[in-house]
């Protein structure tokens, strides 16, 4: 068994003010270490690190080759040391787990946990004192007698309790909105069936495809979560145009993937990569989604459309909008989501960097108890930082919370790409125009589909707690 590396090798130039002198070296003796359980292998692995590379410049041979009139000889050389291991067979992933890539401890895990955990407590503290100090004061300055109906609340009043009429107003771009909360919903339930899956062990660490299979296939099952989610709200906050809901719903996010797919694998194609699909995968999954995907998302929405109830609104809301005074600077949109989406992001970030090095690199993730840790924290962080950013525009007198709510911390999904610039640049080596579309194409992906979820919680969230503050006022 021979083996042959050449690399490039920089050698010190003794002059310490000359460059250095680019060489070409070559490896000749490799080292492998083999752990073996009776007749399975449990981990293997091939080493040059106790050798250095042999220079191939005339006259810089060493003992294991030489240069002559007739052309270079080499000699290699290897050695194979078999390690006997308790590991079964079965277990054998938990060995790449406690390699390299992993600390053996974990401890840059916990601490990111810990980290996110006094992050997630300090935000539920905050909101707390809100629901608890400020609210209470609110209701006891805003719940009095009063002899009118509910549009005399507002004289002399100010604060969020003034916007009563208002507040539940609907937003501009309804459909757009629902599709938003429909495919966020069912990126939900896909992240958290894929995480679970894993938990319990479906996914062998060797098949690097097991888990986009499971994701393609979750992703057209669980289209009619994103149906009945986008319509039946569609209707509860008098949608007209239901059938163009369903289309949008089911194109807000299958579109943006089937051009970056396009791009990317046409860029492969044009290359020669056999990254590239055949014709015969790319017509097999666009009848997954034709003949599963787009029906599930149409059932859905029927069916949310037909068991849609009310919009449970505690006020009425006025035929003409009230005007929003000038608000600060530290209250505009730019403001609210530059806090959403830091917050959420700090909570992920050091988890985010295995997460890219295994889809991007050559490493295995198995930590996903840790990963579904995280996911939680990430939902918690998006729901409280929503509540407390909802608070401080209404109390301003700004009823345009919808799309605010959405966008405060569906930003994290612009923090998310703007690591992977960091990453692509300082944590990887890729190059070059294959790599580079593929990598950023994806990556855009990503970070839509984390602003599709963040944004649907964060939505939910805002709108259960106006609902509760305005349900606790007193008004006829």
């Amino acid at each position: 068994m021979f083996f042959m590396v050449l690399v490039l090798v920089n050698y010190n130039n003794p002059d310490l003010f000359t460059f250095f002198v680019q060489q070409v070296g070559l490896w000749t003796h490799l080292d492998f270490n083999i752990e073996y359980n009776g007749d399975s292998v449990i981990f293997a692995n091939v080493s040059v690190k106790d050798v250095k590379p042999e220079p191939l410049e005339e006259g810089g041979g060493g003992a294991g080759h030489g240069v002559s009139s007739g052309g270079l000889t080499v000699t290699h050389t290897y050695s194979v040391r078999w390690f006997e291991s308790t590991l079964p067979h079965s277990r054998r992933a938990e060995r790449l787990r406690d390699y390299s890539f992993f600390p053996k401890t974990l401890e840059i895990h916990w601490l990111s946990i810990i980290n996110s955990l006094v992050l997630v407590v300090l935000l539920l503290g905050f909101v707390i004192i809100i629901l608890m100090r400020v609210l209470k004061n609110d209701f006891a300055r805003y719940n009095v007698e009063e002899d009118g109906g509910c549009d005399d609340l507002d004289q002399g009043d100010n604060g969020w309790k003034i916007i009563h009429t208002d507040v539940f107003r609907f937003p501009p771009y309804k459909s757009l909105l629902c599709a938003v909360l429909g495919v966020g919903a069912q990126f939900l339930t896909l992240a958290t069936g894929i995480i679970v899956m894993a938990l319990l062990g479906m996914f062998n660490v060797h098949r690097h495809g097991a888990i986009n299979s499971a994701a393609i296939v979750l992703y057209a099952l669980t289209s009619c979560v994103s149906g009945y989610c986008s319509c039946s709200f569609y209707t509860q906050i008098q949608g007209q145009r239901w059938v163009w809901n369903i289309i949008l719903t089911s194109a807000l996010f299958s579109a943006p993937l089937f051009f970056t797919w396009s791009v990317v694998n046409s860029v492969h194609w044009w290359s020669g990569s056999t990254q590239a699909l055949p014709a015969t995968t790319v017509l097999l999954l666009l009848g997954a989604w034709v003949l599963v995907g787009f029906p599930l998302t149409v059932i859905g929405g029927i069916v949310g459309k037909n068991r849609a109830g009310n919009f449970q609104a505690p006020c009425r809301t006025r035929n003409i909008a009230r005007q929003i005074p000038q608000q600060p600077w530290y209250k505009h949109t730019a403001v609210h989501m530059a806090i959403g989406g830091f917050l959420p992001f700090s909570a992920i970030s050091v988890e985010l960097y295995y997460i890219f090095a295994t889809a991007w690199g050559r490493e295995h993730y198995t930590l996903y108890g840790i990963l579904l840790c995280v996911f939680a924290i990430l939902l918690s962080v998006g729901a409280c930082i929503s509540v407390a950013l909802t608070y401080f525009l209404l109390s301003g007198e700004d009823y345009r919370w919808w799309w605010r709510s959405v966008l405060s911390t569906g930003s994290t999904g612009i923090f998310i790409f703007v690591y992977s610039l960091f990453y692509y640049h300082n944590r990887s080596n890729m190059s070059g125009l294959v790599q580079s579309v593929e990598f950023f194409g994806y990556s855009l992906l990503t970070a839509f589909v984390f602003s599709l979820m963040l944004g649907t919680v964060s939505f939910w969230a805002s709108l259960s707690f106006i609902r509760y503050i305005y349900r606790s006022l007193k008004m006829d």
